[in-house]
Formats: C-alpha cells, sequence, structure tokens
C-alpha cells in the first residue's frame, strides 16, 4: 500500500511510486506511436484512405466507460471487504487477549515470555501465529521464521508439517485443546469459556472469509470482454480522430488511452487485495499491529516496532 500525501501542482504529473503507469507505460507508447504514425499518414494506408467517424466511439466511449467504473467498484468492494476482515481479526486478537487473562485463572504469576508453561501467553501467541498463517496462506508463500519465533519448539515441530492452507486452523484447534484443558481443570468457568470459543469462531470465520475473495476471482469472461473493448476502442481511436484533430491526435489518444489502460490495470490489481503489489493491503504492517497489541497487553517491556514505509511503500 502506498503511504504518503496527496501531492499537489506540478509533482502530480511527475509520481511514478504507486501509479498504474508503470503497468501500462508499454502498451501507452505503442497506442500513442501508432496515433502519430496515423497522423503522419493522414489516416491513408498507401493508397487506401480509412474512414472511420467519431461517431462509433462516441457509442462505445460512453458503455465502455461505465463497465469499467462498475468493473473498479467490484474490484473495489473486494479490497474494502478484505480490509474490514483484517480488521476483525485485529479486534478478535485484542479481546483474546483481554479473554485469556480475565477470565483463566492458572496459578502462576504471568510472564509474557512463559509461553511454555503459561496456557494464557500460549494462547495470545498463538493468535499472533494465526495471523503470521493466515498472510502467509493468502499471498501464498511460506513465512516459517514468523510462525517459529510465536511457537513453542514442539507446536512449531508439529506446525511445520502441515500444509500452507491448514496452518491458520491447526493453531484454532490448538487453542480449543488449551481451554479444553483448562476447563476440565477448573481454571475458567464454563460460561466464559464459551465466550472465548465464540473468539475463536469470529477469527476462523474472518479467516475464511480471505479465503473466499482469495479463491473467487471475478469472472474470466467479463475481464475479458471489457481487456479487448478498451484495447479495440483505443487502438482504432486514432482513425477516427485524425480528421477533426489533426496533429492533436496522438495527444487526445494518450489521455483517452491512459484513462481507460489506467483503469482496467488498477482493477485488476484491486481485485486481488492480498497480493505485494503497491496498491495491495499491508499484510506485513497489520501482522505487526497485531503482534504490538498482544505484547503491550501481555506486559512485555520490550514489543516489536511498528513497520515503516519503504519509499512510501508499506507491504
Amino acid at each position: 500500500m502506498i503511504v504518503r500525501d496527496r501531492p499537489t501542482g506540478f509533482n502530480l504529473f511527475l509520481i511514478l511510486r504507486g501509479s498504474v503507469l508503470q503497468r501500462i507505460r508499454w502498451v501507452l507508447c505503442l497506442n500513442i506511436v501508432l496515433a502519430v504514425l496515423v497522423t503522419y499518414a493522414h489516416g491513408n494506408l498507401f493508397d487506401l484512405k480509412i474512414t472511420v467517424t467519431p461517431i462509433p466511439f462516441t457509442l462505445i466511449g460512453l458503455p465502455l466507460a461505465i463497465f469499467l467504473g462498475f468493473r473498479n467498484t467490484t474490484a473495489y468492494n473486494r479490497f474494502w471487504e478484505g480490509r474490514k476482515l483484517w480488521g476483525e481479526l485485529v479486534i478478535c486478537a485484542r479481546t483474546l487477549s483481554r479473554q485469556c487473562q480475565n477470565f483463566i485463572r492458572v496459578p502462576v504469576v504471568l510472564d509474557p515470555r512463559n509461553r511454555v508453561g503459561d496456557v494464557r501467553v500460549r494462547m495470545v501467541h498463538r493468535a499472533i501465529a494465526h495471523a503470521h498463517a493466515l498472510r502467509s496462506q493468502l499471498r501464498g508463500h511460506q513465512d516459517d521464521g514468523a510462525l517459529e519465533r510465536w511457537l513453542t519448539a514442539e507446536e512449531w515441530f508439529a506446525m511445520r508439517n502441515h500444509p500452507l492452507n491448514f496452518r491458520s486452523d491447526a493453531l484454532m484447534l490448538a487453542n480449543g485443546h488449551d481451554l479444553s484443558d483448562c476447563l476440565r481443570k477448573g481454571w475458567i468457568d464454563p460460561v466464559l469459556a464459551a465466550q472465548i470459543d465464540n473468539t475463536f469462531t469470529a477469527m476462523t470465520a474472518a479467516a475464511a472469509s480471505c479465503e473466499r475473495i482469495r479463491h473467487t476471482p471475478i469472472p474470466f469472461s467479463y475481464m475479458l470482454l471489457l481487456h479487448r473493448t478498451a484495447y479495440m476502442y483505443c487502438f482504432l481511436l486514432p482513425f477516427g480522430l485524425v480528421d477533426t484533430t489533426g496533429f492533436m491526435t496522438p495527444f487526445v489518444v494518450g489521455i483517452v488511452a491512459y484513462t481507460f489502460f489506467g483503469l482496467d490495470a488498477l482493477g485488476d490489481e484491486l481485485e486481488e487485495p492480498f497480493g505485494v503489489e503497491s496498491n495491495d493491503l499491508p499484510l506485513d504492517a497489520f501482522c505487526r499491529g497485531i503482534e504490538i497489541s498482544l505484547c503491550q497487553s501481555l506486559g512485555d517491556p520490550e514489543p516489536p516496532q511498528p513497520l515503516q514505509p519503504l519509499e512510501y511503500r508499506l507491504t
């Protein structure tokens, strides 16, 4: 995610970090070069004059803009839903830490580093590991170091044999086993145990909803139709403008192509909000925020430091 103040004045046209221009620069340049050639030849192909009036582009341009806007709105809804789900995970993780410390009566003094001997610390640290496991699952790459840091040696030995798409569920199962063990030992009231279990359920539901977004893309045929229409429109546009705009045709075509190609590329980025592109959600920063909140709630004197943007980019 790009984190920076809104640029003003001439700087608005010079910023590349976070802009879709980097993704569309080659096809945009090709479109402008074609417009220059059409302008130079004045729409003639050898001895054949290619005559295209602006009317077809007027008829097609408005529906194309509407459908591109609708597609981008749908993609942004996926992006925003992903952000809300990770916000729910933050809420659930903080709630779990509070419930574990207030509801479970363990006969030892709370030590934020005593993961092996204190079930409260162990369950809270698993919530941190759950966030990292979900992040790795959504992005499709392993981050064993983050999991190993928040689990006991025995748990990590068992966890590393689990497939990537099961690790977050396995951590919730382990927390459920510890909660049952506390209930059998009489360390927690059954009614209060049910509240903690509801928090586990909410965390699992948020993770499953993220998986739904990750594995349910916008229908391919719909995207293909928009891609084809946008490309045909922009590459045929010089032939429809050259007789009316003359030498300004490449300039006008460049503006229109930048808008349509840019909207098309932006929709592709927003459709998959859990990736690592510039405009995707900063899952690393979300996980670090959960680490900080839960370590502080346990009284850890040295909680992790927040992640800082690198060249305005927060991952």
